[in-house]
């Protein structure tokens, strides 16, 4: 959110911004399932107290640095630490929920990055007003120290200690990386959460640089599109969990919700046609919240064909899938943005989703998939 400033006042340029991403992203990549596997063998307890006092340090360390390599080395070791968010949640989920619930609880565990989405403009703007963008990120350091405490206490919970693997009922046992069922998921989660990242990242060069908006105007504005996600979340997670009752064929259920979150992004190429703030908001708010419910259905489809014992191992997969393109394609959005060429940015952004349907729908079509999803 705070890039405009940070860019100014570093010298940085959009492609150079697009570079310091992908740090992140690519060690968010390989973050995720790393972290993914050691939640399920060791436990969420410990694995997460470790990763969030690790994050926590690497986000407050952004206060410290000054140029493009300080601000990509700190984004990658935060990546790298934040990359048992998921994980961490998912498998929290798995442990504490019956299977029906499970959806909803998903979007529970998710929402938090999400909300913080939303809340980041409304705490940070003031902060940057009365002590610049560096006491911004040490905020965060004091926000993850709180969260260490609370997550000490809470955790003790028995259904949080380390699961013994259990056999699950048509569910395959163990990850299989010619299962073309696991690159689907992974296609569909990475490809069709593409829009988020756009939002996210680009949002606020472009609202900078082609519509004129300050800082100040950017942090009283850009809450906005993150609360689509934060609802997409909780709608699209009650929404699979009511569908899937009672359905003996739960694939016809994720095939035409992953269509609806694919087609579902299609407006946001509209993006740069339109004069008003206020409407492009709103776009982003719905793009956001598509994109939210396809992280929703592809991790509701994932842990419903394979088994949750491999549940932190399944979340780490797709947001890594999710964080390797956005890793390639940000720099490339980073240049759209210095050359002022916005239009090819939005429909990339809108155009992009439909293709991990179809990756989605090729391997999970009626014909390949008869008998290799189990039915309940």
């Amino acid at each position: 959110m705070l890039a405009p400033a940070i860019l100014a006042e570093c010298r940085l340029s959009g492609e150079q911004y697009g570079w310091i991403i992908s740090s992140f992203s690519v060690a968010y990549m390989a973050g995720n399932p790393l972290w993914g596997r050691w939640l399920d063998k060791w436990g969420v307890r410990n694995g997460m107290l470790a990763a969030v006092a690790f994050w926590t340090l690497a986000s407050a360390s952004h206060a410290l640095v000054t140029g493009f390599v300080g601000f990509a080395v700190a984004r990658a070791a935060l990546g790298f630490g934040e990359g048992a968010t998921f994980p961490g949640g998912l498998r929290t989920v798995v442990q504490t929920l019956p299977e029906r619930l499970r959806s909803r609880g998903v979007a529970i565990a998710y929402s938090g990055g999400s909300l913080g989405a939303v809340l980041t403009p409304l705490i940070v703007t003031p902060i940057y007003r009365w002590f610049g963008w560096r006491a911004a990120f040490l905020s965060t350091g004091i926000a993850g120290a709180l969260w260490l405490a609370a997550w000490w206490w809470i955790s003790r919970r028995p259904e949080l200690r380390p699961q013994r693997p259990a056999a699950e009922r048509g569910r395959a046992a163990r990850l299989d990386w010619r299962d073309a069922r696991l690159w689907s998921f992974m296609a569909s989660y990475a490809l069709g959460c593409l829009p988020l990242a756009f939002v996210l990242y680009q949002a606020p060069l472009y609202f900078s640089r082609a519509l004129g908006k300050t800082q100040v105007e950017l942090g009283a504005a850009l809450w906005i599109p993150p609360l689509g996600w934060e609802c997409g979340y909780f709608l699209w997670g009650w929404m699979t969990d009511r569908l899937r009752q009672g359905e003996r064929a739960p694939l016809r259920v994720y095939r035409w919700m992953t269509l609806a979150a694919a087609v579902g992004t299609l407006p946001l190429a509209l993006g740069s046609h339109l004069d008003s703030f206020g409407a492009l908001l709103l776009l982003l708010f719905w793009a956001m919240f598509v994109a939210g419910g396809n992280v929703i259905v592809s991790i509701s489809y994932a842990t419903h064909v394979f088994t949750s014992t491999n549940a932190g191992l399944i979340a780490g997969l797709g947001a890594g899938a999710w964080s390797a393109f956005v890793a390639l394609a940000m720099p490339w959005f980073g240049r759209r943005m210095d050359q002022r060429d916005w239009h090819s940015a939005f429909l990339a952004a809108a155009l992009i989703p439909l293709l991990g349907f179809a990756v989605w729908l090729w391997v999970n079509r009626p014909q390949a998939a008869r008998g290799s999803l189990p039915v309940e």
